[in-house]
């Protein structure tokens, strides 16, 4: 929706860039030049929010001169919720390049790959053989059977294929996992910095997000003397995320048993462990599944899915894995919602878990090329004054400290006076599209995706710091 008459004026520059001043998560844009200055997105946002429960059409009744008003306001449920930044950004990055704009795009979380050949060669198998129609609502016996066996030979899990849900992508996984064990007023503990999503959808389940911050010292890791003293009666979920979005941080096996010796302690607390980047992990780091460690598989949901480590981010294709109780309602959700998932993507799927232990050559091979990515990435942000790094251990996901420069002034631009505000000068200024730290539940930092060929980031590093050098010199923090 676009921003109404009423609210403040924005005069365009041409060759000033930045984030649209339309609400957030739209698609359509009137414009493809913003000017440098203008309201956060998160006032925007809430401006948006309150003008939309005061929204109305003025309509003729049919057959009369009357005219009524319809009231097209939204759900007080919808309106709590922010919508997806890293989304927003992405797209509006996207329309700034097909308007001609060279912006260089390392905001979303999507391999580069392509799918490999052997996965996508099933995928048009199943569309020539067709395999076109409905498949059960928890999906194909054939995929859950797979499934089956990747959990017991990859992480030690042992389930039956009636305890495996499969969804269009792990996002629906999460959703519908926490929409099925949380009831209006339970807490949901999410660990910051988080996955934008996760905080949104414990509110569309009427709980309340509490988030326990982390230390960039700490790698971004929970400490769990805090988590044992926030946990209260209403304490429902844990959501761990390892490798972690937006950190890469990988969370060892002896933190895990720590945190699991807490949650053992509260017998209302359940886990969701989101597991969708356990193969793209580095060496000497190694992952382990919640739900292996003792007495935590009665109490964990464990999510994965095939859009990162095998590059099928548009094949939509994620599952839930945990107790029949939960799985099933997580299945009535689901059976009143979308239904089974693609018949087509599912054959490829199983495709995806035939190729060999943790992906096989062609995993690994991506996951090489990852490793080089970061390995250059933080070398070359190393050499920038006042940046703080933690190194990565898995996911595509570089998240650097540049609270330092706030404060600075850019020429033409004005004083970065935040994550949101640094994110648009680079955009502005390097064309580099990046997601604020904000989004993240961490003002702090700033996130770069590398999942871009070496060639794109060599060009990003160099436009970020020529945009950086010329702010006045950071207060180092």
């Amino acid at each position: 929706m676009a921003v109404s008459s009423s609210s403040t004026a924005f005069t365009p520059k041409p060759t000033r860039l930045g984030f649209s001043h339309q609400s957030i998560g739209s698609e359509c844009f009137r414009s493809v030049s913003f000017p440098s200055r203008f309201h956060s997105l998160k006032s925007l946002e809430s401006t948006r929010q309150v003008q939309s429960s005061r929204l109305g059409v003025i309509v003729r009744a049919e057959g009369t001169s009357e005219k009524m008003k319809v009231d097209i306001s939204l759900s007080p449920r919808v309106n709590s919720v922010k919508p997806s930044k890293t989304v927003a950004i992405t797209d509006q990055a996207t329309a700034l390049v097909q308007a001609g704009v060279p912006v260089i795009r390392l905001a979303a979380g999507e391999p580069d790959f392509d799918t490999p050949a052997v996965i996508a060669e099933a995928g048009i198998n199943a569309i020539r053989e067709g395999y076109t129609r409905y498949t059960p609502n928890a999906g194909t016996l054939e995929l859950r059977s797979a499934i089956c066996h990747k959990l017991k030979e990859e992480n030690g899990l042992s389930y039956t294929s009636d305890e495996i849900l499969v969804s269009n992508g792990a996002k629906q996984s999460i959703l519908q996992a926490v929409l099925a064990v949380c009831s209006p007023g339970d807490e949901v503990i999410i660990p910051a910095p988080f996955w934008v999503s996760y905080p949104e959808m414990a509110r569309l389940a009427d709980a309340t997000p509490v988030i326990l911050p982390t230390l960039i010292s700490d790698n971004f890791l929970l400490d769990p003397k805090l988590l044992e003293s926030k946990l209260t009666e209403k304490s429902r979920l844990l959501i761990l995320c390892s490798p972690s979005n937006p950190t890469g941080s990988v969370y060892s096996r002896k933190l895990l048993e720590e945190i699991a010796q807490i949650v053992a302690r509260h017998p209302r607390l359940l886990v969701l462990s989101d597991e969708i980047y356990e193969h793209i992990i580095y060496a000497p780091a190694t992952h382990t599944s919640f739900a292996a460690l003792p007495g935590m598989w009665e109490r964990t949901l464990t999510v994965n899915g095939f859009s990162k480590a095998f590059a099928m981010t548009g094949w939509r294709l994620g599952y839930v894995a945990g107790p029949k109780h939960f799985v099933a309602a997580c299945g009535k959700i689901q059976s009143q919602f979308t239904s089974g998932a693609s018949s087509i993507a599912q054959k490829a799927a199983v495709a995806a878990l035939g190729m060999g232990y943790a992906g096989g050559e062609a995993v690994a091979t991506m996951v090489k090329a990852f490793r080089e990515r970061r390995d250059f990435l933080v070398k070359s942000f190393g050499e920038l004054e006042g940046v703080k790094i933690s190194e990565p251990q898995g996911a595509f996901y570089l998240f650097l400290d540049f609270s330092s420069y706030y404060g600075a002034e850019a020429e033409g631009f004005g004083v970065i006076e935040n994550s949101d505000f640094l994110c648009r000068y680079l955009l502005d200024k390097a064309q580099v599209a990046l997601v604020p730290g904000d989004a993240f539940g961490d003002d702090k930092c700033i996130r770069i995706s590398y999942a871009a060929s070496l060639s794109t980031l060599h060009a990003a590093v160099e436009r970020i710091k020529k945009a950086i050098v010329p702010l006045k010199p950071p207060v180092l923090v």
